[in-house]
């Protein structure tokens, strides 16, 4: 079977893409589909973030931030290193969301998580801080000064304390043998986001970012990487697809009918190929300790 092309967008953060994007230019949508996909995405990575932040160490009692809070899942993680005597506060734009995350942790004991809504813009310094660690995954992807967000991230670390940052590498996720399909799957992915103004290969530009901002080259960094039968990642993919294609469609990189055919098109290969491997984008991470005073 043919597959469809995805062609490569010409503009930036149109009126109609935009339009497209959610209110605050989230590309992905916010839907209770779209909320439990990102679920699964944060239980998937759950693992490797664990055994950075370990390896970080995150002490009983500490006061810990999560940007970008999403599901809350990383709020537990930390929740339960710091115990019932820390605390961890959540910052999410998702007011559905924070408040399903938020209802979750409260009813696992979690009392010390509290979340604040509001977005990562402006001069105004982060509430509540400074923290022991500050933390943000999947963040910086979607904001179009990520420079200066990751500097008032930095601000708000309080001496002694670490800033950690992890995001994705869309561009290395693929399947082994290669597929067609997931391919042009692949290709919309990226197209959508870099049409709505992300940065699908910031990843690996942690390092620069950090410089970037006026923080210096980072302490340490660490990729992480998941390989799964395609049986299993098969979700993931299309229904990230999926939430992009009002996206990709205002952008003019796809029509509805092609979009559709390229979605059928990697369905049948899963089902073809269902012991097919499959790469994950690389999650790739940064920290920074600020030094004592």
């Amino acid at each position: 079977m043919n597959t469809p092309t995805v062609n490569t967008p010409t503009v930036t953060n149109s009126p109609t893409v935009e339009a497209a994007a959610t209110a605050d230019g989230y590309a992905l949508g916010r839907s209770a589909e779209e909320y439990e996909r990102v679920r699964r995405q944060a239980l998937a990575w759950e693992p490797a973030t664990t055994t950075l932040l370990d390896k970080l160490g995150v002490r009983r009692g500490a006061s810990c931030l999560d940007v970008g809070s999403g599901p809350g899942e990383i709020m537990r993680v930390l929740a339960e290193r710091v115990g019932p005597a820390g605390r961890v506060l959540g910052i999410d734009v998702d007011r559905e969301q924070s408040a399903i995350a938020l209802a979750r942790l409260h009813a696992d004991g979690h009392y010390q998580c509290a979340i604040d809504v509001r977005p990562l813009r402006g001069d105004e310094p982060v509430p509540g801080g400074p923290f022991d660690l500050v933390f943000a995954r999947l963040l910086l992807f979607h904001l179009p000064d990520r420079a200066a967000a990751l500097a008032r991230l930095w601000e708000a670390v309080a001496p002694g304390g670490c800033l950690v940052v992890q995001e994705y590498h869309v561009p290395s996720a693929l399947t082994e043998p290669a597929l067609p399909g997931f391919e042009q799957v692949k290709g919309l992915i990226v197209g959508a986001f870099r049409a709505a103004g992300a940065d699908p290969e910031i990843g690996a530009r942690l390092p620069l970012l950090f410089a970037e901002a006026g923080i210096g080259s980072p302490d340490g960094t660490d990729v992480a990487g998941l390989l799964m039968p395609l049986s299993r990642g098969r979700g993931m993919v299309l229904d990230t697809a999926r939430s992009l294609l009002p996206v990709a469609l205002a952008a003019g990189l796809v029509t509805a009918e092609a979009a559709e055919l390229m979605l059928t098109s990697a369905a049948q290969e899963v089902d073809q190929y269902p012991d097919h491997q499959m790469l994950w984008p690389l999650l790739m991470g940064a920290w920074k300790y600020r030094d004592r005073t």
